[in-house]
């Protein structure tokens, strides 16, 4: 914005612009702001426009006759565009600049961009093109270099809460501002959105609390949102439903209510990430984000938000609305298609053992190390070697202390390692599970295996070799010198995969 007064104010302004960005951010306003500071009569070149003259009143009145608006979605042809350039030619009716604002510019046919680019490189004097467009990708190379370019961006929620409060007192509406902040965030950066969900929550007549605002725009409670993400961390599916159609009974959109879910999960992704400053939230929500933040893992937290945000996708075409979000839940809780199907579970003599359903990864990444329970596979040392000192137990037990002294030595390796997990042990062989190749070669890196090694030894106060393992469920055979009854390939079974490659 800034720029183009500095245009105006040195009168250098240029025949054609281009402004790029979302939808409701201001891009056919503010072309009409330039077009009214461009013929404005007021001799300060640094106050125009005005908004006094007879120029500025005939803009806001729409009655200014060198102020032409085209709809390129309805006016697609290469003879509309033709007709455009019969017309360009003859001087303006009042005002010093004829002003051409062409909104949704992508929409033009190949042969409309062709015609307009003759006009683009030898526009007359008079003239000056503002091009609006969501979808600048459209638009081809040669009108891009003929044009000056603008981008204009998402506004905060922050700014739209300011901008809703002043409307909000002009019209004497009374408000929280907890239901600003909920508006705010359902617009996603369009301040026209926004200002529609308010003159729709004005319309109840009512004053506007976070809870009418709620029901009104089909939004859940964050308290749900926390539920649903409880549920699926403690594999409760049965809670996890009921939590989903509470929500769904009280009024709240199927497909909004994905969007809620991925916007937690996106924050959560921040947060974790050590990004907490871009998160707007409330001090009880951030409490509750840094708890899940330690429950889950980056491939966990990335997961649930492809799972919910596909949800999100389908719920608009679905026969049933809530039935894409059940399937996230399922899916989210490991009772359902997560993109590769498990193995079946071998048929062994003992008594089998229960099972909890599995958390969140799909069957080819490995979820993050947590303490196995005592007496579990995990805890059990391979036979014949019930003497060594080393066993999964105690690497698990202490596993958290060597993530924390390789975190800070080495960021890198420290995120590499919860990629995967430790499966077991042999001799002094420590067997680590990682998810694909790539991830592989980088943790193989010497300087990340000799880091890891150290830090095992400092910790463990015994030598300790690394041995990476990549699971997939493309193979289930096993190396040839590991058990095949033995401890890791039944946390292998447990965890859903199989080993592929051993270096």
């Amino acid at each position: 914005m800034q720029t183009l007064r500095n245009a105006v104010g040195a009168q250098r302004v240029a025949h054609a612009y281009l402004f790029a960005g979302p939808r409701g951010t201001g891009k056919t306003t503010t072309a009409r702001l330039l077009a009214k500071a461009v013929n404005c009569l007021d001799a300060d070149l640094a106050a125009r426009p005005c908004n006094d003259c007879e120029h500025c009143l005939s803009v806001n009145q729409g009655r200014f006759l060198d102020l032409i608006e085209i709809d390129a979605a309805s006016n697609t042809s290469v003879e509309d565009v033709r007709e455009l350039r019969d017309k360009i030619n003859f001087s303006p009716n009042q005002g010093r600049y004829k002003v051409y604002i062409i909104d949704e510019v992508h929409m033009l046919s190949t042969a409309a961009f062709n015609a307009l680019l003759k006009t683009l490189e030898e526009p007359p004097p008079h003239a000056i093109f503002i091009l609006a467009t969501t979808e600048i990708h459209k638009i081809p190379a040669t009108v891009l270099s003929r044009c000056q370019r603008h981008e204009f961006r998402r506004i905060p929620v922050k700014e739209i809460v300011a901008c809703l409060k002043d409307m909000a007192s002009e019209e004497s509406l009374h408000v929280e501002e907890a239901a600003l902040t909920l508006v705010a965030r359902q617009s996603t950066g369009s301040l026209r959105d926004a200002i529609s969900l308010l003159d729709q929550l004005a319309s109840t007549g009512q004053v506007i609390t976070l809870d009418v605002a709620q029901t009104v725009l089909g939004t859940a409670a964050s308290q749900v949102i926390l539920d649903i993400v409880d549920a699926i961390l403690t594999g409760d599916a049965a809670g996890g439903l009921e939590h989903l159609h509470r929500a769904l009974d009280a009024g709240s959109d199927p497909r909004q209510f994905a969007r809620q879910v991925v916007d937690y999960l996106r924050a959560l992704l921040l947060v974790r990430m050590n990004n907490a400053g871009q998160v707007d939230a409330t001090a009880e929500m951030r409490a509750q984000m840094a708890r899940h933040g330690q429950m889950l893992a980056l491939p966990d937290i990335l997961n649930m938000i492809r799972i919910f945000n596909q949800a999100a996708n389908d719920a608009r075409s679905a026969w049933q609305p809530s039935l894409p979000l059940e399937l996230a839940i399922a899916e989210a809780l490991g009772l359902g298609p997560s993109g590769a199907a498990s193995p079946a579970p071998k048929v062994d003599a003992a008594p089998p053992k229960t099972r909890t359903p599995k958390r969140l990864s799909p069957a080819q990444e490995i979820p993050p190390l947590e303490a196995p329970e005592a007496g579990s596979t995990e805890t059990q040392v391979e036979a014949g070697e019930e003497d060594n000192p080393l066993t999964l137990k105690l690497v698990s037990d202490n596993w958290r202390q060597v993530m924390s002294r390789v975190r800070s030595q080495n960021n890198a390796a420290e995120a590499l390692l919860r990629t995967g997990r430790p499966l077991g042990v042999k001799g002094n062989t420590l067997y680590f599970g990682i998810s694909s190749d790539v991830l592989k070669s980088k943790m193989e890196k010497p300087e990340n295996l000799d880091l890891i090694q150290q830090v095992l030894k400092q910790v463990l106060q015994m030598d300790i070799e690394v041995r990476c393992l990549v699971a997939s469920g493309k193979n289930s055979t096993l190396p040839p010198d590991i058990d095949s009854d033995g401890m890791v390939a039944s946390a292998l079974r447990d965890l859903g995969g199989e080993i592929v490659d051993v270096q």
